[in-house]
């Protein structure tokens, strides 16, 4: 199995190019279940979740292109068409290897009037239950029945009636599931306290692209009239916001410059907002957004929150940039229960970290050191490889395969900005 190492202490300095988004784009394809035309996908990351969409979809049916397949090629096109679709069943083999798979079962209950998905994995970050996304499609009129870890969705006469339906909590899986559901419903479909995250937003404008009609697109009610057909459409996956922080972080924890190119600031407010008041400095570019620290790092009280708020994807990352933090920082993790999986991992580098129950308390350290750690989960990895771009001496990160789901070409676009990091197999 793969490993990364790193040669920590050098200083950050360039350009990063940001990548179409991971969140974005495993919302985006499951669109293509939507029509019998074809959906072309620009900006699409490579990576293993990306793929393994990708053979979902040839599983159900639909044939995939891509363009884009060169060994030193960033970004890709992938083309869909799922003209018949063969089968309406989301087999537990594929499922269980990425969360986002559930996102199958709207589109495959406005397609076909059915769809038996199984029960998702993906990373263990703690209880992510789907009550919310079936919830929200019983309301839009769908039967719902749990069977064998399955579950099995039907429209009344192959088609849902449409419905209104208030989500308890911002859930951004379900609102999505429910909009792609909704698109094709006999009637009007009112969706309230929806998420607001950009990956929404890219949704609904990809669907209005394929002919939806949405109303009141990045607010928190989506008013979704059904239509008999959706057509195909060209589209381009929106800029990753959390790779664009993450590697802020690493520019902040290393002390260094780096202009992170394609990045959208609008979308990320909240990270650049935290980062302005760590005392790094954080410039709107014309290509993007730069991220310069000279003067150490300041402690944040930081807590997780839905879109605008400061994202739950970005704690793993600030806390191990705080690791360097003059003083003592407070993170509480409002999303997720077991977020925190990283913090045994970065104490072995040197951290001073402690836990109570969803609040992490950072003391700053004068050092860290370079150790073998293992990642536990996608945004856990990102924290050990800010870590040891931090630390003194070398550190070996295990189990990268976590990245490999959600960074594209991580070593690559370090190395060009002068980190001294590889990937080193066991052979």
């Amino acid at each position: 199995m793969d490993r990364i190492l790193i040669r920590g202490g050098k200083r950050l300095t360039g350009k990063i190019a940001i990548s179409g988004a991971k969140n974005s784009a495993l919302t985006l394809m499951p669109c293509a279940l939507l029509t019998d035309e074809p959906l072309t996908l620009r900006n699409l990351p490579r990576l293993a979740d990306v793929d393994s969409f990708g053979h979902l979809l040839n599983e159900l049916g639909a044939s995939t292109s891509v363009e884009g397949t060169r060994p030193n090629e960033f970004g890709r096109v992938l083309s869909v068409r799922a003209s018949r679709l063969t089968s309406t069943v989301a087999p537990y083999d594929i499922v269980r290897k990425m969360r986002a798979s559930i996102l199958v079962l709207g589109p495959l209950l406005a397609r076909e009037g059915e769809a038996t998905v199984s029960l998702p994995g993906g990373c263990a970050i703690g209880n992510r239950p789907i009550d919310l996304h079936l919830k929200a499609l019983e309301a839009l009129g769908a039967e719902i029945e749990l069977s064998a870890g399955y579950v099995k969705a039907s429209a009344p006469n192959g088609r849902i009636a449409g419905g209104r339906y208030r989500f308890p909590v911002v859930s951004v899986g379900a609102t999505e599931n429910a909009l792609m559901a909704a698109v094709t419903a006999r009637g009007t479909s009112v969706l309230d306290n929806a998420a607001r995250e950009p990956e929404i937003v890219d949704l609904c404008n990809l669907l209005v692209a394929m002919g939806a009609v949405i109303r009141g697109i990045g607010t928190e009610t989506l008013e979704i009239d059904g239509r008999d057909r959706l057509h195909g459409a060209t589209y381009a996956v929106m800029p990753d916001r959390i790779e664009a922080g993450s590697y802020a972080c690493a520019a902040a924890v290393t002390g260094g410059d780096v202009e992170l190119v394609g990045a959208a600031p609008n979308d990320m407010r909240a990270t650049l907002d935290a980062l302005s008041e760590a005392g790094v400095l954080v410039e709107e570019t014309a290509n993007g957004v730069r991220v310069a620290a000279a003067n150490g790092i300041r402690p944040l009280t930081l807590n997780t929150a839905p879109f605008p708020g400061f994202a739950t994807d970005m704690q793993a990352q600030f806390m191990a940039m705080l690791c360097k933090a003059d003083g003592t920082s407070t993170l509480t993790e409002t999303i997720f229960e077991n977020r925190y999986m990283h913090v045994p991992e970065l104490a072995r580098m040197g951290a001073d970290i402690e836990v109570h129950g969803r609040t992490a308390i950072v003391r700053g350290v004068q050092k860290l050191t370079g150790a073998p750690v293992m990642a536990t989960d996608l945004r856990a990895s990102m924290s050990l490889i800010l870590a040891g771009l931090a630390a003194e001496g070398e550190t070996q990160v295990n189990r990268v395969y976590h990245l490999d789901r959600g960074y594209e070409r991580l070593e690559e676009k370090l190395q060009a900005v002068g980190a001294d990091i590889e990937r080193v197999g066991d052979g």
